[in-house]
């Protein structure tokens, strides 16, 4: 999702995931005017504050999948109340109609009886309320009131459930606007930091970061080699088939392009990436990384098999796929594709082997 930082290595350059920053500005869709580089700024400095607001994005991101998903939840909760409250008042009304009955049948039959005199002009409720109105009436005019009070009962209860949904909807949507906004100015404003660099520097780190794209994929084709052997790399585990299906249909997508909130099939977020690929294998994972790091049982990095999800950050707000040999599979950061990349390339917290 956001830019990631590598944590700083012996004999390795610090590089941070900027690449593409030609195209980042047809990413966010906006144009920013709200941030600017410091002059004394070094190009490091500059590459730190874009990885630190791609990372706020990117926390943003995953509230927005949350509530998207609880918008999905609350539409479907209304229909089926919809529904539920269309056959029961479909329900109510056959029911008074067969009282109805009753009374016509009453009436044709000498008059109308008292009782059902007062039914007819009064609420269900505080007729049945009213026991000497019930010792007036048959067995089966009692159970024909009880039947409609208590479906007027559940019908109330069912509009009131609707009106619930339909509220909390209406503010999910408005936190869903919020967060998309929020999302887009974040992005905007490491655009527009990214625009103080010249033309030379952006395509000197689009460079690096492509060397370094190149060899985690170099490391991920050894661990896939080894994988199919009995010399597997010291520390990976073998992989769970279902691991190793997502992991191979991921694999599939390298390239795709990031878009925040998109969960494929032709391009993801970090969640949706993830998601999509177990889909693939016939595992239905969360759509948000924090809910997903609950899918399955949690292990260390010397533990980790390919196919297993790895999260980052303290907040649980990036997910990957191990891929093996130290190497993960992941949707990076707006402007970026699914890439291979060093499993240190964020701050590690744990993997979780699903299935």
């Amino acid at each position: 999702m956001a830019s990631h930082r590598r944590p700083k290595q012996p004999g390795r350059a610090r590089l941070t995931l900027l690449g593409a920053a030609a195209s980042a500005a047809a990413t966010v869709g906006v144009t920013a005017t709200s941030a600017s580089a410091d002059p004394g700024q070094s190009i490091d400095d500059v590459r730190e504050e874009v990885d630190e607001l791609h990372h706020e994005a990117e926390e943003i991101t995953e509230e927005y999948n949350g509530a998207k998903e609880r918008e999905q939840e609350l539409q479907d909760e209304i229909a089926e109340l919809q529904d539920a409250t269309a056959r029961g008042q479909e329900r109510l009304n056959e029911l008074r109609n067969g009282m109805g009955s009753m009374a016509s049948a009453q009436y044709r039959n000498g008059g109308l009886d008292p009782s059902m005199q007062l039914f007819l002009s009064s609420d269900p409720d505080a007729f049945l309320d009213q026991a000497s109105a019930l010792d007036q009436l048959s067995s089966k005019q009692a159970d024909a009131l009880r039947l409609i009070q208590d479906q007027q009962r559940t019908l109330d209860q069912q509009r009131e459930e609707a009106g619930e949904r339909l509220a909390e909807l209406e503010e999910v949507r408005g936190t869903l606007g919020e967060q998309k906004e929020a999302i887009q100015g974040r992005l905007s404003e490491a655009q527009s930091l990214l625009n103080q660099l010249t033309e030379e520097e952006r395509a000197a780190i689009a460079a690096a970061e492509q060397a370094e794209a190149d060899e985690a994929a170099a490391a991920a084709a050894d661990a896939s080699r080894a994988g199919r052997s009995e010399d597997r790399p010291a520390g990976d585990v073998s992989a769970s088939s279902r691991g190793q299906a997502a992991l191979n249909a991921a694999a599939t997508k390298l390239g795709a392009p990031y878009v925040w909130a998109a969960s494929g099939p032709s391009s993801f977020d970090c969640s949706g990436l993830t998601s999509w690929a177990y889909s693939q294998a016939g595992v239905s994972l969360p759509r948000v990384s924090q809910a997903q790091a609950n899918a399955g049982a949690r292990v260390g990095m010397s533990e980790l098999a390919p196919g297993d999800l790895v999260f980052y950050y303290p907040e649980l707000t990036h997910v990957a796929i191990y891929a093996g040999n130290g190497q993960i599979l992941h949707a990076p950061r707006p402007g970026g594709v699914v890439e291979y990349a060093d499993i240190n390339v964020m701050p590690f917290q744990f993997g979780t082997r699903v299935g």
